[in-house]
């Protein structure tokens, strides 16, 4: 039994270019994306709508293939619009696919949704604001209202939104980090007193390692393998952790370099590939800590550690008490593997640990997160260039989002900052993340869901559950580009208000506005589009928010600025402005824009400055977990007799977050489909499946609730033993809504327990 054999044997090279040009074709706008496409990530351009990793300095060429496509997927020339709402019913959109939903094209016009004929209507942007005003206006308490956050949102509509939100007052603001990067931020604040990474795109270049945990950069932030690429023929040794053997992180050509565009060579990425069992990073970054210890502790910074550090004689116990039988269980790596990873990061001077969502989602995150930066306090690798702590952000100004205060738990500093410069009152207790605001819908105490982006519908787990939460909302309001699931779990009232892309001019009474984003290395800088825009009656994001703000409270002076809410519509200086008084790190912001590339934001524990409670990096002693399962995965061994698995959901290669650019997944053999289950090939010989067999998944969790999807296709993959993969959103539906990480409430989708069944249909075949 073999895995997939149409898995090809690198990434990138000419497949990309093809891909980027057969999705610049499908827009209806070639010529103009292709002007788009130069202006990507330059310095006079606009931000990429996709992930958030940083820009080079030097280059004409600053997008990949997937930034092509999220170019291409937002400016195309199909609308929705009244006369498509006209055509279908609520309830038969339904029915469709979410990849058919967005590639319908452009939103065009504010709608309304009518109950008695199940379609969305056209309105006028005044009755829009309207609604939302009045509705907002009635509301028992302000709690009754969620304000929700997409990632994609700018520096400027995020800081308007949570202004307005608190000045109302809730502090209800449920965003995307919930669902990703929150164990990052909080075990990070914990350990180093910042919850960001403390390394910049150019330290890249001075590493003497790089270790990559759960992380496939090649399909979720392509031009980080730009940097991966040059640090390898460079003579860096790149170290991947990673569930699922993934083509990009073990050959890489770069469609820039003509040799490995055009011919069969491509740049070996990996010096060391381990494949651990999913929620088995923690006991290998342990394992890594008891060999340099046992092996290297010439590598200990014991200045280091005693100049900069708390808690270490008690970790170093608790790593001593871990014994390597139990490493060896929990992470499925054997101790010479854990050696030989460790063996390199104690003889580099200078190491990088980057981490995604195959770290942050699962049930015991936070503690795997402070474990590697327990390793690099333990050799001092933090606060030297090409050394640091790197989590690989998602949506392109997901972290812009929580500086400018997208947070249910914002600091006392940040709330004191806002209520001294306007001179007003604003809630302090703590509000819902998404999982406390999909609980508060779905037992009916929310009213008003808004959400400034995204589609929260599609990204949440427990499907069922969400959506029956959603359309609890008796005033649903959806601030898009494109029309999603999210817009379709009505049953009172909704609105969809549509707003300008990424790519598009943004003309205001003051001239061509500007807006920031902040990437993942911390980096603030400009973002200009220059497409007209899909249509007259679409908005900036900044001019929706700043109505309904004047619409709901008074378009009056905010507290005591100077300016009223259309003000700031008018002009996104003057909303820098007053982000320059109240935000920390941004003085001058208006000017500091006007750099190249843009301004970094200081990161205190790059200066090895600690913001903690004892004024030290603290060392966390956490044991391993008893199991690396989730709750719901060990009690599923009590509940079944059938062979229990561990899945993981993640992207394909045509996605990127819940947006589906097609139904292809190059980099894993995938093509024309998207129910497919990655297995191994031993355990599929196990359950007498062959490659091809049509199966139902079913989690296991101990609420009563029968949670099953049907019809996906198996796939062999190099996967190990125990372990499956497949897409979201079509294993959302598995991920009960109380399966969450420890402390950071994100969902455990990087750990569902399930058992596999033949699909009913694929037997009456067989039969």
């Amino acid at each position: 039994m073999e895995n997939n054999t149409n898995k090809p044997n690198k990434a990138g090279g000419l497949p990309s270019v093809q891909s980027t040009i057969k999705h610049l074709l499908r827009s209806n706008r070639t010529k103009e994306n292709i002007k788009n496409l130069l202006r990507v990530n330059q310095s006079d351009g606009f931000d990429c709508p996709g992930c958030a990793w940083g820009d080079n300095k030097n280059g004409t060429f600053q997008f990949c293939e997937n930034g092509a496509k999220a170019v291409a997927w937002e400016s195309t020339d199909k609308r929705v619009d009244a006369d498509f709402f006209a055509q279908y019913s609520v309830s038969q959109l339904m029915k469709q696919s979410d990849y058919w939903l967005e590639y319908q094209g452009r939103l065009a016009q504010p709608m309304r949704y009518n109950k008695k004929t199940d379609h969305y209507e056209p309105l006028s942007w005044h009755d829009a604001f309207e609604i939302i005003a009045n509705k907002l206006n009635t509301l028992s308490h302000p709690d009754e209202a969620e304000f929700y956050t997409s990632g994609r949102a700018s520096n400027e509509a995020s800081y308007l939104y949570q202004l307005f939100g608190r000045i109302y007052g809730t502090n209800n603001f449920p965003d995307c980090s919930n669902m990703c990067h929150e164990a990052s931020g909080i075990a990070l604040t914990q350990s180093i007193g910042v919850g960001k990474g403390t390394v910049v795109l150019d330290d890249f270049d001075c590493a003497d390692s790089i270790f990559v945990f759960g992380q496939n950069p090649g399909t979720n932030h392509p031009r980080m393998m730009n940097a991966l690429r040059k640090a390898a023929r460079s003579g860096c040794k790149i170290v991947t952790f990673n569930n699922l053997k993934e083509v990009a992180l073990e050959k890489f050509a770069s469609p820039q370099d003509p040799k490995e565009l055009l011919a069969a060579s491509a740049t070996t990425i990996s010096h060391c590939y381990f494949t651990p069992k999913l929620g088995g990073d923690m006991a290998a970054v342990r394992g890594m800590v008891k060999a340099v210890i046992e092996q290297h502790s010439a590598s200990i910074d014991i200045d280091f550690i005693e100049q900069h550090t708390n808690g270490f004689d008690t970790y170093i116990e608790s790593v001593k008490r871990t014994d390597w039988s139990k490493i060896e269980i929990q992470s499925g790596l054997s101790k010479r593997q854990i050696e030989q990873a460790a063996q390199v990061f104690a003889l580099s001077k200078n190491v990088i640990s980057c981490w995604a969502m195959g770290l942050t989602q699962h049930k015991h995150s936070v503690d795997t997160i402070r474990e590697i930066v327990n390793l690099h306090l333990l050799t001092g690798n933090l606060g030297r260039k090409g050394a640091g702590l790197c989590p690989v952000r998602g949506h392109s100004n997901v972290q812009g989002n929580r500086t400018m205060g997208i947070n249910e738990k914002p600091t006392a500093a940040f709330i004191e900052r806002l209520e001294q410069y306007f001179t007003i009152e604003l809630p302090k207790q703590s509000g819902h993340n998404v999982h406390a605001a999909l609980k508060a819908l779905y037992q009916k105490h929310i009213k008003v869901l808004i959400c400034l982006g995204g589609n929260l519908a599609a990204a949440a787990p427990d499907s069922d559950f969400t959506f029956k939460a959603i359309k609890n909302a008796e005033l649903n309001v959806q601030i898009s580009t494109k029309l999603n699931r999210s817009h379709l779990l009505v049953s009172e009232d909704a609105l969809i208000l549509p707003c300008f892309g990424r790519t598009e001019l943004d003309k205001q009474k003051s001239g061509i506005q500007k807006i920031t984003v902040e990437d993942t290395f911390s980096m603030v800088h400009a973002s200009t589009g220059k497409t007209t825009p899909v249509s007259e009656q679409c908005l900036s994001e900044v001019d929706i928010v700043a109505q309904i703000a004047s619409y709901t409270l008074g378009n009056k002076a905010i507290g005591t600025s100077p300016y009223t809410w259309t003000e700031l519509r008018d002009d996104y200086a003057k909303i820098r402005t007053l982000i320059s008084q109240t935000i920390v790190g941004f003085t001058d912001f208006n000017k500091k824009i006007e750099t190249p590339c843009g301004f970094h934001l200081t990161n205190s524990a790059a200066l090895l400055t600690w913001n903690t409670n004892s004024q030290k990096a603290e060392f966390n002693c956490s044991d391993l977990p008893t199991s690396i399962l989730s709750d719901n995965l060990s009690d599923a061994l009590t509940y079944t007799d059938s062979t229990v698995f561990t899945l993981q959901s993640l992207r394909s290669h045509d996605q990127y977050n819940t947006t589906i650019y097609g139904m292809d997944d190059r980099y894993r053999g995938i093509k024309g489909e998207r129910k497919v289950v990655f297995i191994n090939p031993d355990d599929a010989k196990q359950l007498n499946l062959s490659d091809g067999d049509t199966v139902d998944i079913q989690s296991i969790c101990n609420d009563g609730v029968k949670r099953v999807v049907n019809g996906f296709k198996v796939v062999f993959y190099e996967i190990p033993r125990g372990n499956l993969a497949a897409y979201y959103p079509e294993t959302n539906p598995l991920v009960a809504i109380d399966s969450y990480g420890e402390q950071s409430f994100t969902p455990a989708s990087k750990s569902i327990a399930v058992v596999l069944q033949k699909s009913a249909t694929a037997i009456e075949v067989a039969t």
